[in-house]
């Protein structure tokens, strides 16, 4: 009867478990913000390759990388292969929201990424600004 219980406790104790609750926000300026920013606004209009370039520079990842939104297109067409993502700047899109734990889906990050290019890329520049301008917050303990 004891090896019984064993098997079959009732007021068996589990050990504690911790959820982790992730809290997500929202990007720092809204897709047609461009007067939040007048420089990152002009950089994009006058040049949204080189705007683009700068983003992925900024976002750790090779600076040639939106180059490849160019060339795809071409690319794809010539084997029949339609394409209107762009899946560099897709990607990048995707991967600072989910970096930085930003409300959204992929489905937004598709349409936004396919309806308004240069919008998409402002916002991105204006949010690594944002986020690595802003101060780490540290307390120290007392001695």
């Amino acid at each position: 009867s004891f090896r019984a219980k064993e098997k079959h406790p009732k007021n068996m104790m589990l050990p504690s478990q911790s959820f982790t609750i992730a809290m997500f926000s929202n990007w720092n300026s809204g897709l047609f913000s461009c007067c939040d920013d007048i420089k990152s606004c002009c950089y994009g209009f006058w040049c949204c390759p080189c705007l683009a370039c700068t983003v992925s520079g900024l976002f750790g990842q090779n600076h040639c990388l939106p180059l490849c939104d160019i060339c795809s297109p071409a690319v794809t067409s010539a084997f029949g292969i339609p394409l209107c993502v762009p899946p560099a700047g897709l990607a990048l899109r995707v991967g600072i929201r989910q970096k930085y734990e930003i409300k959204g889906s992929l489905c937004k990050d598709i349409a936004t990424s396919c309806v308004c290019v240069w919008c998409s890329w402002c916002q991105l520049h204006r949010e690594l600004k944002y986020r690595n301008h802003t101060p780490a917050v540290v307390n120290q303990p007392k001695k």
